[in-house]
C-alpha cells in the first residue's frame, strides 16, 4: 500500500516542530511559513503595508509538516 505524503500548498495552515502558520510561498525546493506580521511604520513602498516574519521549510522536511486547515485566500484570517 502506497501512502501519499502531505504536499503543502499556499494558504494551508501548518505546524512544523514548535512553529505554526500559513504557507505563504511555495516552489519545488521550499515553502515559507508565515509566523506573523506587523504594520510598517514607513511608506517607502506604499503597496506593502506589513512586515512578514517567514520561516523556510525545505522539501526534504515536508514530511514533518502537520496540515491543520486551509483558507480560501490570503485575506482570510
Amino acid at each position: 500500500m502506497i501512502t501519499m505524503s502531505y504536499i503543502p500548498e499556499v494558504n494551508d495552515y501548518v505546524r512544523w516542530k514548535t512553529h505554526e502558520g500559513w504557507v505563504y510561498f511555495k516552489d519545488d525546493i521550499y515553502i515559507t511559513i508565515e509566523l506573523g506580521t506587523s504594520d510598517k511604520i514607513d511608506s517607502l513602498v506604499p503597496m506593502h503595508k506589513k512586515h512578514h516574519t517567514l520561516l523556510v521549510c525545505y522539501n526534504y522536511c515536508w514530511n514533518e509538516l502537520e496540515y491543520v486547515r486551509k483558507r480560501k485566500s490570503k485575506y482570510e484570517q
